[in-house]
C-alpha cells in the first residue's frame, strides 16, 4: 500500500464508524460486554472523536505533508503496548505508524482487544494488504522500535527490556483545570466532560482542579450533576461509595452532589469518584509550577485548552507531548 491507499482506506474507516453500521453496534456491544467500563455512550464519544479529529482526509493530508512523508521508506517493525483505560486509547499509535509506512506489532490490552481488532478486520477486508501493515501478538519480538503505554511501575519493565531500542515509553498522568471563579454555566458544563468522560479513566481526564480563595462550589457540583446517570452504573458505585467511606472514617471535610466526591487535596491525580482541588493565589504560579511537570497531560481553563476539550485531542496532539511521527522518522 502506498501512502495515498493509507490515507483514503483511513478516510473509508472514519466513514464506516460514523455510519453506524448494524456490525459495527455489535462489536461495540462486545466491548461492552467484555469491559463494563466501555459503555456504549462512551465508546460512541470516543469512536466520533476519531472519526472526526483523526480519519478526515483532509486533516490527514494536512498532517502528512507537514512530514514531508512519502512511500520512500525502509519499512520497520513498531511494537506497540497498548493500554486498556478507555475505548480505543491506542488508536492514534496503530494510526500513525500505519500512516509512517512502518509495519506494527500490537499488544493489545485484554480491556480493550474487542474494538481495534475489528476495525483493523475491516480494513483488511478493503485491502488484504492491510495484514502486512498491522499485526497483533500476546509477545513483541524482534521489533526494531517499541512504542509502550502503561503505568508507572510497567514503563520500569518496559525500560528494562525495550530500552536498547529506540522507545516511547510512557508512564501515568493525568490532566487539570485552572478555574477563576468567573466561569459561565455553559463552560462549568464543558468542565464536566473534562472531569467525567470514561469514568474519569483516561490521562486527558481532568483529575484535580485549581481553584481561588473563596471560590463557589454550587455551580460547578450542579454541573456535575449532568453525569448522575454515572451512579446507576455499579463499578462506579463501588469506587464512590468506597471513598466516600474512607473521607467519614477519616473525618475528611469534602463536598458531594451524590455523583462525585470534592476533596482538598494536593494530589493531581484522584481516585474513581473523587475530585481533588486546590486553592491558589495567584493562576500565574499555578501554570509555572505545572508548565514543566511530567505528570500533567493537558491543562484545561480560559487561558489553556477551552473546557470540553480535554478529550478532543488532534492529530498533532501526542500523548505526553512526544512527536510519534517525528520519531518513527527517525529510526
Amino acid at each position: 500500500m502506498n501512502l495515498q491507499q493509507r490515507l483514503e482506506i483511513l478516510s473509508q474507516l472514519g466513514e464506516y464508524i460514523s455510519s453506524q453500521s448494524p456490525e459495527w453496534q455489535v462489536a461495540c456491544q462486545r466491548a461492552e460486554q467484555q469491559n463494563n467500563w466501555f459503555t456504549q455512550a462512551f465508546i460512541k464519544n470516543a469512536a466520533t472523536t476519531i472519526a472526526e479529529n483523526f480519519l478526515q482526509l483532509t486533516k490527514l493530508r494536512n498532517w502528512v505533508d507537514s512530514y514531508h512523508l512519502d512511500d520512500n521508506v525502509l519499512p520497520k517493525t513498531v511494537g506497540i503496548v497498548m493500554a486498556g483505560n478507555i475505548p480505543m486509547v491506542g488508536f492514534h499509535d496503530l494510526l500513525t505508524v500505519f500512516v509512517s509506512g512502518h509495519k506494527q506489532l500490537c499488544k493489545l490490552s485484554s480491556k480493550d482487544e474487542v474494538l481495534l481488532k475489528h476495525l483493523v478486520q475491516k480494513m483488511t477486508e478493503w485491502n488484504p494488504d492491510t495484514a502486512n501493515h498491522i499485526q497483533f501478538s500476546s509477545m513483541l519480538k524482534d521489533c526494531d522500535a517499541y512504542i509502550a503505554t502503561g503505568s508507572d511501575n510497567s514503563a520500569r519493565y518496559f525500560e528494562y527490556y525495550f530500552g536498547r531500542y529506540p522507545s516511547i515509553i510512557r508512564k501515568n498522568r493525568t490532566s487539570v483545570a485552572l478555574l477563576t471563579g468567573n466561569e459561565t454555566e455553559e463552560q462549568l458544563s464543558l468542565l464536566a466532560d473534562d472531569v467525567m468522560l470514561y469514568f474519569g479513566l483516561g490521562c486527558r481526564n481532568v483529575t484535580k482542579l485549581y481553584v481561588p480563595r473563596n471560590y463557589d462550589f454550587v455551580p460547578l457540583l450542579n454541573a456535575l450533576r449532568k453525569y448522575k446517570w454515572m451512579f446507576d452504573h455499579h463499578k462506579y458505585r463501588s469506587n464512590y461509595d468506597y471513598q466516600l467511606a474512607i473521607y467519614l472514617m477519616n473525618n475528611v471535610y469534602y463536598m458531594t452532589n451524590d455523583c462525585i466526591v470534592l476533596v482538598e487535596n494536593e494530589q493531581l491525580f484522584s481516585p474513581i469518584g473523587t475530585l481533588h482541588y486546590s486553592y491558589y493565589n495567584s493562576p500565574e504560579e499555578v501554570t509555572a509550577n505545572l508548565l514543566n511537570n511530567e505528570q500533567v497531560q493537558a491543562v484545561t481553563g480560559t487561558q489553556a485548552i477551552p473546557f470540553g476539550y480535554a478529550q478532543e485531542p488532534a492529530l498533532t496532539d501526542y500523548a505526553d507531548g512526544v512527536d510519534v511521527m517525528a520519531f518513527l522518522q527517525a529510526i
